[in-house]
């Protein structure tokens, strides 16, 4: 039989590791480990190395320190998610692209030494939260649409009000690849700007299963959103820092859809206790105007009349003063300056009837001389009617009036 290894070249070392590499990376292209810490250390800044262990076996790891969304340290029990590679040295390296804590205690180590690390920057200050818009209609959802909570919220968020326009991210929840999700989600929403605020939604479970509301990338997200954020995740006990980071935490989902709508019930009943204390203190008020201003108008009746009474003595003698400063000052002037205007008035109406009784005089006197008396009087006589041969006419003397009749008329020459 012929042994066809003997037919293969040779390889040089480039070429084994590139073929080995190609060989694990078809294998296997995305390997998760469970295990212990050990060995952490980070180099450069840049990179992180570590072995993932059990009591048997230790692996060796390395990743980007940039990928590195949770904090470790030896000991911590963490699932790791990446692809087996040969190094150009010939060791075997795991080339990891997520790591998340699991196990209660691990999960709670690597939250307080994160939450140290963001509270210092200032990420959860209480200063830069933001309130639930007043008038929110239009709501971004982030959750699994077939989780349980979501329907809740959903059940919830229709019964309480109503006309609320939901827009929903579909993603995972729980597990290693929820955060990239939920981040995506988050850019998206904040991206095209169409919703008020979003809503980051899980309900119940296990700390292995809330872990991933921990990722460093998730929180920073959530703290730089320009749209603000409303956490429900999990139980009332439960705490992430996701919600450390959200603009308002919601206990769970359920209290998320309270909290961002009125009900209905209790909105009609906050209306009418308005009324009713509105009502009540108008009427109290009127009440309390009447009697107060009876008593006001008794009050300020008895001050006007005392002081009308010795304001009327005062300001008669006031008024008496003051006319006798009028008459000396004004009025005697007025009247010496009027008494002088008078007598000149006098004097020229004197001198001007003077002067028209002359014309007058001087006109009767020449009414008298053509006065038909005077001249009768002188011996002259009027005759009067039809100067004809024949005709009758009146002769009127000084004192006597003779009829006569015509018997010649002659023309005077």
């Amino acid at each position: 039989m012929q042994n066809n290894q003997a037919n293969v070249p040779p390889m040089t070392p480039t070429d084994f590791v590139a073929v080995v590499n190609q060989t694990l990376e078809y294998a296997y292209s995305s390997v998760m480990i469970v295990g212990e810490v050990a060995s952490f250390k980070v180099n450069q800044g840049k990179w992180v190395f570590f072995d993932i262990k059990d009591d048997e076996t230790s692996v060796s790891c390395f990743m980007s320190l940039w990928s590195l969304k949770q904090p470790l340290e030896d000991g911590m029990k963490v699932v790791v998610r990446g692809v087996p590679k040969l190094t150009k040295w010939g060791k075997f390296s795991f080339t990891v692209t997520v790591v998340q804590p699991v196990g209660e205690g691990s999960i709670k180590k690597a939250y307080e030494m994160l939450k140290k690390k963001l509270t210092a920057e200032g990420l959860f200050d209480p200063a830069k939260k933001r309130e639930i818009p007043e008038d929110l209609t239009r709501l971004g959802v982030i959750s699994s649409t077939g989780a349980a909570g979501y329907a809740d919220f959903i059940k919830i968020i229709n019964a309480r009000w109503g006309g609320m326009r939901v827009s929903v991210a579909h993603t995972q929840v729980q597990g290693l690849d929820a955060p990239e999700q939920i981040v995506r989600a988050l850019k998206y929403f904040n991206e095209r700007g169409e919703v008020q605020m979003i809503a980051i939604l899980r309900g119940g479970g296990s700390a292995d299963d809330l872990s991933c509301f921990n990722d460093e990338g998730l929180v920073r997200a959530i703290a730089a959103s320009k749209i603000p954020v409303i956490t429900g995740i999990g139980h009332e006990v439960d705490e992430s820092l996701a919600d450390l980071a959200a603009d308002v935490r919601a206990s769970t989902p359920s209290n998320a859809a309270e909290m961002l709508t009125p009900s209905r019930d209790a909105k009609r009943e906050m209306v009418e206790l308005s009324v009713r204390q509105v009502t009540r203190a108008v009427l109290e008020e009127v009440d309390g105007v009447r009697v107060m201003n009876r008593d006001k108008c008794v009050s300020i009746s008895q001050r006007l009349l005392n002081f009308i009474d010795p304001a009327i003595i005062d300001n008669r003698r006031k008024c008496e003063k003051i006319a006798n400063g009028l008459e000396s000052r004004y009025i005697e002037p007025m009247r010496l300056s009027n008494r002088e205007k008078v007598q000149r008035v006098r004097e020229k109406i004197t001198s001007e009837y003077r002067v028209a009784e002359e014309k007058m005089k001087r006109f009767m006197a020449v009414l008298d001389a053509v006065n038909p008396e005077n001249v009768l009087r002188q011996g002259y006589s009027i005759m009067s009617g039809r100067v004809d041969v024949g005709g009758v006419v009146k002769i009127t003397t000084f004192e006597q009036e003779i009829e006569a009749t015509i018997n010649k008329v002659t023309e005077r020459k």
